[in-house]
This record gives C-alpha cells, structure tokens and sequence, in this order.
C-alpha cells in the first residue's frame, strides 16, 4: 500500500519515538555496579536574592544529561546501542548520543568549594554549602543548600602612604571617590575595584611604573563581630628584589616616532619632520602624515596616559589600510621622558571579488553573475572605495499577451568612505575619538521585464559614530535620494492590472510611475554587552530606534516658489512626482539566560508611517511587510495582512498585501543541542495594517476595536547550525490564530490544514 510523504514521515518519528521510550525501560543497564546516575541537580539558598545575584546554578561543575526542550533526547539514542560494543551499529549510536553522567563526588566537592568562594568574596566570610544526596536505585539526584550565615561589612578604611608623592592626593583628595566607604559589605571585587581605579587613575596622570601590585591590602576582624577593619597601604616604587624602594615618578613623553612598513631594520630609511612628529619608513610612505597622527592620542610634551595608548591602538585597528600595528615605549636612562615608537604596516589596498548564483522563481531558471573591486586606501588617509557590477537574467515562462520572454536586470553601485566627520565646525579629534566615518554612495539598477522597463537610481550622503563607551552606535542620513523611472510598460500590463475596466489599482499603479524620493534619517542602536558582541544565549537587550522623513524640503521649496503641480495635484521636482512621508521604527530584544544551553528571548518591534502632503500613499520600497523567517513565521514572505484582507490573485499580491503600521511580537525558547547545533521553539505574533481605507485592501485599515481581532499568531520549532562567521537558520512555523479568516478557519491550531498552515523558512542570521 502506498502512503503519501507526509504520512510516512510521520510514522518514522512515531517510530522513532516509540524506540526511545522502550530503549529508557532499561537504563539501569549501562550503569556500572556501585556507580548512580546523575539525573538531577538543585541549589538552594536560605537568602534567595543572594542565589540570584551571584548565580550560584552556574558554579555547579557537573550537570545531569543534556536536555533537548525537556527530553533527554542524546540519552536515549544512546541507548539504543545494546551493551555489545563488539558491534558497528552500537558504537554508532553510542557515538551519536551521550552515555549516562555518572555521580563524581570529586566535581561535587569542587562545586561546594566554588559556591563557598564566590561568597567569601561577597563578605559572606562564614558561609556554608551541604550536600544533599537522593538516591533512589542506580539513580540519584543531588541538592546543595547553601548557608549564607551574615554578611561582613566594613567599619574603619585607613590608608597608609609610603610614597610622600601620592600621600596628598591619595590620603585626602581621592577619598570622596573611593569604592571602600564604612558600612559597605566586605567585599573583595571592591577590594579589587578600589585597587584598579587608583592605579587607572594615576598612570593615566604620568605614573607609568605604578601598578595595582603597589597597592595591599590586610583586613582585621573582630572574634564575636562581623565588622572588618580595612587598612590599604600604597608601596613605593621597587622594580626588582634588589634594588631600593623610590617615589613613583611621572613621566612625560618625549619623541614620538612612526615607523611604516618597515620590514627589515637593516636596511636604509627614509626620515624626516613633521609637526613635531619624526617618520620613518622605507620604499615610499603608503600613509599621509596627517592620517596617523591624527589617529594618535600620544602627544610629544604631554604626560603619560595608559588611555590615551590603548586608545590610539584601537584607533589604528579601525583602519582599513592598516594590516599591523603595534606601540613601544622606551625610557631615557636617568630620567623621567619615554620615547614612543609607533609601528603601522599598510594593509594590501587592492581586492577583486566574483559572486555566481542560480536563481528558481517559481520554476522560472536564471542565473546572476557579480564582480567587485574594492581599494582600503585610495588617497593614501584610509579611504574605502567600492565598485560592484551586477547581471541577472531569468527565463520566464507563462506570460501571455506580452512581447519577449526573459528578465534582464543589470546594476552598479560605488561607495566611498572616509574615516573622519566630514561635517563642518565637527573637530577631527572627536572623530577620532567616537570611530566616526563618512560615506558616499551612488547605485544605479536597470531593469528589463516582458511587462514593463524600471530604472532606479540612487544616491546618499551618510555618517556613521559610536559612543566611547562602545555600546550605541549612530547613523544620520544626511540625504539620500532615490529616482524612479519608468521608461516603458506593456500595454498588455497596463490594461490588465493598471487601469482594467477603471477599476484603478491604486497601489499599483502609484509603484509603476516615475517618482523622486528624497530623505533623510536617524538610527541610534544600542547593545547592553557592547556593539561588537553577541547577545546569544545571555543576559542582555539591544534596542534599534529609527526616523526618516522624505519630501518636506522639496515641499517648501515648491510652495515657496509656487512650483507646478501634476494632474493629480502633486508638486513635482523636475517634472516628477516627489514622495513625502514620516516613518518611525523601534524595536527592542531581551535574552534570558537560564543555564550555560538553555535560555528564553523576547522581541517587540513596531513601525508607522504616514503620507502626507504631497502623498496619499507610501512608495513600495517604504512600505511595511508581514510573514517570513523573522516575522510571524507561519506565515510566507509577505503574504500576511494587511489587517483581515485576504489576496487572491497571486500575481500582484505582494503589492496589496503591504501597510503603513507594522508589529511583531516574538517569544524564542532556545536549547543548544550538540556540536554546533541548536534548537528553538517559538511563537509569534502580528500583523501589519493600512493607516486609510483603500479600495483594493478591504479589511486592512487599523481600527482600535479591531486590531486585536487581527493579530495573527503562530507558533513553530526550529533548527540552527553556528558556522562560526554566520548562523544559518531553518525553521517551521504553523499559523495558529488567522486573520483573514472567520469561523473554524480562525483558528489553526485547532483545525489545522498542513498545506495551508505550514510555511518552511530558511535564513542566514537570528531571526532577532
């Protein structure tokens, strides 16, 4: 008898299932005699807040056997192995799944030293952790409950100065900004804390020999109190065993010389001056003199700073034209000067790149073929410049009515980036410090289709910035501008779809005319570990904020000047119909984490915009989408919404099934499995509406008595694999709550159809 697909894929996991389960009846089995299995592992603590604040769950060194959403999953294939290790197919499943975790009383006791560390430190000086043992046949569970007992709190803080230099400054006027104050808990990372600041402090002020090794400290407690006594005692300088204790001195630096691309020291340099600054390099200098100093915080007079080198490092790194980098310092003997030799190597500048791919559009075959060139330093100041061509062509099949039957498309695009704030009275020094960067760009798309010919060309003026502190990042669309030019359409396609029998599509129709769009905008993005880090499986938020708007400077210049109008009442530029809108995004994500493979995210996004003016609709690049591997993933790609509308005709759906207001709400239960993959189970919510009623998108209006009816839902598993530099994504979503329906159908969760509910996703990246 012959079953469908889908049917026998059913059954094998049915199967699969049904193996595992009778596979765990005989675990006992692959546990030696007078052994346990680990099969679970609590902490507690009389003081819950303290258990959450020190997350004393991570310090357990042996965990029970990994969990895939609550199953034991490796277990269980590797119990169907059978104890006969003579055979091919039980190392097999042995090497696939994971052997039972067998109770180590050694990692036990590590665990209970560890807690008692971690407290120890806090000021909880007389803590306590038991352990627990449940053992129930070959199997046993195992809880440490912790004691915290009270915590130790500081009483007197005095300091003692060895060096007369530092007494003032250390003994007086530091001591309103000290970490250690009378009453606070006894702690060492403030011990620690109040070490690094007076040592960070100081060797940026010129004591470049001072360490936090200089400072000691020794603490005295009372027999029947739980007050410490905190004596801090600052040594003086001592470079070795044998030589005498002297003041710590500041130090100011002398030379500061760059050597570029210097390869082999043997051979003669080139020198010479500038600005106060010496260079040395050989063959000819692949930098101009101002890039590198101004990218350097060391100054010839100043004194030493231990920021200003770390910085200046970070600064060079930055640089695209800079394969190398590297600073050393080196003391005038007897005195108190360092010279500072600053090493840079230039990065190979040129680099040419080929990009192939084949495309399958709904059976239709093509084909797309891209080359690049890029320069990192092409006025010799770490300038980027990009140029990239790009051909595609599809055969296309099924058109009827229309003159040829191929796609052809065909673009250009060029960036060129500069390392500073080109923007006036803005000093290089803060953009320097704030890594900031100027780009221009200019893109130009030509498009060939059986039903009409596109032209779109595209230029923009951007800056880029983060914070000092690395963890916002700001960009500011000075202007970008976008012109839309339609040069011919198939008279077939514009009586079919843009003016059929008067019943104008308005969208459409508004998307296939010449436009202009000119705009500007911010996006401020802010990341709680850092811009550069990974929140994955943590404790962290980021936040994306973004506003643009198009059309107002045109629109004054035209009302100003009493410019004409088109028959539709629009101001034109040119003679062509400009767009002017307001579009507003936020979108923010959390990571919870529960254990080192197991934690839970959370992400709400929401988006308006608004024509206005000179607009009655937003341009289809501006409108908002639905559906798709980082949407409602029940959904396909822009086929959700808007609101309650339904589509029908497939062709030119994806015109009418876009709004003006966009939410997504997203809840991710995330698992790591083995090697590098992980699995996901989630459920989404949204939905995306019009902000007026349009004829063509019935349902689709955002009303405040409706929209709750019209969030749609879904809900779904997922896998991913971490490939180091990217994340590739797959993940199966069924709809659960469906807008465009009523009655039974509303719900799919409850009255599923597999063809019509399910949708296949895969994507490079995190979904959020």
């Amino acid at each position: 008898m012959y079953f469908p697909v889908k049917t026998r894929l059913i059954h094998i996991i049915y199967i699969a299932l049904l193996s595992m389960i009778v596979a765990s009846c005989s675990v006992d089995k692959y546990i030696p005699e007078g052994e346990h299995m680990l099969t679970g592992v609590a902490v507690t603590c009389d003081d819950e807040e303290v258990k959450k604040t020190y997350m004393l769950g991570d310090y357990v060194v042996q965990q029970t056997n990994s969990k895939w959403f609550g199953a034991r999953v490796p277990l269980k294939i590797y119990m169907l192995s059978g104890t006969d290790t003579t055979k091919r197919s039980c190392r097999f499943w042995r090497k696939l799944g994971e052997a039972p975790v067998l109770y180590d009383s050694v990692k036990a006791q590590r665990t209970m030293d560890d807690i008692e560390k971690v407290l120890n430190n806090a000021g909880y000086m007389k803590a306590e952790v038991e352990e627990f043992k449940m053992i129930k046949g070959k199997k046993m569970k195992v809880l440490y409950n912790v004691h915290p007992k009270e915590r130790y709190t500081m009483r007197k803080i005095q300091r003692i100065v060895e060096d007369k230099g530092l007494e003032h400054f250390i003994e007086v006027e530091d001591t309103a900004n000290s970490l250690l104050k009378p009453g606070l808990p006894f702690e060492v990372t403030a011990l620690n804390g109040e070490r690094n600041r007076i040592a960070a402090y100081l060797r940026n002020n010129g004591y470049y020999k001072f360490t936090k090794e200089d400072i000691r400290f020794s603490a005295d407690t009372a027999k029947y109190s739980t007050e410490v006594d905190v004596l801090m005692r600052v040594k003086r300088q001592q470079d070795n065993g044998r030589t005498e204790a002297t003041e710590h001195k500041q130090y100011t630096i002398g030379k500061v010389r760059f050597l570029a691309d210097i390869t082999n020291p043997n051979e003669p340099t080139d020198s010479l001056h500038y600005k106060g600054y010496d260079f040395l390099h050989q063959d000819e200098l692949h930098f101009r003199k101002r890039l590198l100093i101004s990218h350097s915080l060391v100054k010839p007079g100043e004194l030493y700073n231990d920021n200003y080198f770390r910085r200046t490092y970070t600064n060079y790194t930055r640089l695209g034209a800079i394969s190398f980098s590297n600073i050393n310092l080196t003391e005038r003997p007897g005195t108190d000067t360092l010279d500072c030799n600053i090493v840079v190597n230039h990065a190979k500048p040129h680099s040419v790149g080929f990009d192939v791919e084949a495309t399958n559009s709904a059976g239709d075959l093509g084909a797309a073929l891209s080359t690049s060139y890029q320069n990192k330093n092409l006025f010799r100041g770490s300038e980027s410049f990009m140029f990239k061509i790009r051909g595609a062509y599809e055969a296309i099949t099924g058109l009827e009515g229309y003159e040829g039957n191929n796609y052809v498309e065909v673009g250009a695009e060029t960036t060129l980036g500069f390392p500073v704030f080109l923007f006036p009275y803005v000093k290089r020094e803060w953009a320097t410090e704030h890594n900031a960067s100027s780009e221009i760009a200019l893109q130009y798309n030509l498009q060939n289709r059986p039903e009409f010919q596109r032209r779109v060309l595209t230029a923009a003026w951007r800056y880029r910035w983060t914070t000092r502190q690395q963890h916002e990042q700001h960009r500011f669309d000075l202007l970008e501008a976008n012109y839309v030019y339609m040069p011919w359409i198939s008279r077939t396609f514009k009586e079919q779809y843009l003016d059929s029998l008067g019943k104008t599509n308005a969208i459409l129709k508004y998307n296939y005319e010449n436009l202009l769009i000119a705009k500007m905008g911010y996006t401020y993005s802010y990341n709680s570990l850092g811009v550069r880090e990974q929140t994955y499986g943590k404790n962290a938020y980021t936040i994306r904020f973004n506003i643009e708007t198009a059309g107002n400077l045109l629109q004054l210049a035209c009302h100003v000047l009493n410019g004409e109008k088109n028959n539709d009442g629009q101001y034109t530029f040119c003679n062509i119909a400009f767009a002017q809108y307001v579009r507003g995004d936020f979108d923010f994500s959390k990571s919870f984490r529960i254990d080192k493979n197991n934690s839970v995210a959370v992400h709400g996004a929401l988006g308006i915009a608004y024509p206005y003016g000179n607009s009655n609709q937003l341009p289809f690049e501006k409108r908002y989408f639905a559906g798709g591997a980082n949407s409602v993933r029940g959904w396909s790609v822009r086929s959700l919404g808007p609101g309650a509308y339904k589509g029908k005709d497939k062709g030119i759906n994806f015109l009418n099934q876009s709004g003006d207001i966009k939410l997504d709400l997203n809840l991710e239960y995330r698992a790591q499995l083995f090697w590098k993959f992980s699995g996901a189970a989630f459920v989404d919510a949204g939905n995306i509406w019009t902000i007026r009623e349009y004829k063509d998108q019935p349902g689709g209006a955002f009303h405040l008595n409706t929209f709750l009816n019209q969030i749609a839902v879904s809900y779904g598993i997922g896998l991913r694999m971490d490939a180091n530099f990217f994340i590739v994504r797959f993940d199966a979503g069924m709809k659960a709550i469906d807008p465009a329906y009523t009655g039974r159908d509303h719900y799919p969760i409850l009255h599923h159809d597999f063809d019509r509910d399910f949708a296949f996703h895969f994507a490079v990246g995190l979904p959020f």
